[in-house]
């Protein structure tokens, strides 16, 4: 039998296909029984370089202004349609899991041509598009916020699949280490900046105007850029009178949060989840154009997050200074982070991913 996974475009969308493949691999699944399709974005380097199977298509999305390529969309998404259906057939898959975002549509009409039963997993609050269009199809729709649940049908609320070492994670345990790693002193507060794995620029300029004020003796700076920024932040924190740290990517995300005692970040949804199981207090400012304020409500609501609208983007030194000089609403804010984490979410699709093969 073979699982197929279909997860395109950023590491929203690839991270969390991943998590659930290696879920497949402890539960006993081989490695040469699981499949990726994708486009030819980072899916193309990050799902080989796990040890997985993948398989490129050509597609791509659909615009959002008008434009001539959409009128040609439809015969894309056939052609990766047949494409994935011969290499599942090929393949005997019997269960296909997408995650969202343009690959999964061609994913979806292919398992529904070989026969092979669908699933889908939403990691937002607000569902995209394809994963709207497909939700009827589903045998179950997984979905990581419980505000999303009546937004598809057979839903289950399970949160985002994380990897696996975020389960043992203990910040106070794993600072000392982390700091060392990247060569920040251990007696400061560490403001983690992170902009996704694009990077976003908002967050970029303001973390100057951050540095700028800060008191080097009480702030450091640990700023995960995106690939695309690097240079120009490194610059930037070249010049600046505080410790401040740049990487353009990060593998081990779990040594960044252990390194950090509070982030200022998007609100994308692996961000969210991730600051739940560290329990990371944070300042995030969501991307209105696609729907963050649903994944950062799951924690503001609740106390563990402060939501600055990006139109507001001034009030983001204020707040962050706010935080540095309390610790112990920091504290407050991580406790509730804590609470509202659900870790189990990779083991618990990937157990009903098996239990379909098995009545395949």
């Amino acid at each position: 039998m073979t699982f197929a996974f279909a997860a395109a475009g950023t590491g929203g969308h690839v991270y969390p296909a991943l998590s659930v493949a290696d879920a497949l691999v402890v539960a006993g699944v081989d490695r040469s029984d699981i499949v990726f399709f994708g486009g030819g974005r980072m899916e193309a380097t990050t799902v080989p370089e796990a040890g997985y199977r993948f398989v490129g298509v050509e597609i791509r999305g659909l615009q959002r202004s008008l434009s001539p390529r959409n009128v040609t969309l439809p015969a894309v998404v056939v052609r990766a349609s047949r494409q994935m259906a011969d290499t599942m057939r090929e393949a005997n898959t019997q269960v296909v899991t997408v995650f969202g975002g343009y690959v999964s549509v061609p994913a979806g009409f292919a398992a529904n041509r070989v026969g092979a039963s669908l699933f889908l997993h939403e990691q937002n609050a607000v569902p995209g598009l394809a994963n709207r269009l497909l939700s009827r199809r589903a045998r179950v729709c997984f979905v990581a916020f419980p505000n999303t649940a009546a937004r598809l049908a057979r839903s289950v609320v399970v949160g985002n699949p994380i990897r696996e070492v975020f389960r043992e994670f203990d910040r106070d345990v794993q600072r000392s280490d982390a700091r060392k790693r990247y060569d920040i002193p251990a007696d400061v507060t560490v403001l983690g900046v992170i902009g996704g794995s694009l990077g976003a620029n908002v967050l970029n300029d303001v973390t100057v105007r951050i540095a700028d004020d800060a008191d080097p003796a009480r702030l450091a700076i640990l700023h995960l850029t995106g690939t695309a920024h690097h240079d120009a932040v490194a610059a930037d924190a070249v010049r600046a009178g505080v410790t401040w740290r740049t990487i353009p990517f990060e593998t081990e995300m779990q040594l960044f949060y252990a390194a950090v005692d509070l982030v200022l970040g998007r609100a994308g949804a692996l961000t969210i989840s991730e600051l739940a199981i560290t329990g990371t207090p944070a300042v995030v400012v969501p991307l209105a154009a696609v729907a963050q304020e649903g994944n950062a409500d799951y924690l503001a609501s609740a106390g563990g997050v402060v939501v600055v609208p990006q139109s507001e983007i001034d009030r983001v030194p204020i707040e962050v200074e706010q935080l540095v000089v309390d610790p112990e609403r920091r504290a407050r804010m991580a406790t509730v982070n804590r609470s509202l984490a659900m870790p189990d979410a990779a083991r618990s699709i990937a157990t009903r991913l098996l239990e379909e093969a098995r009545r395949a």
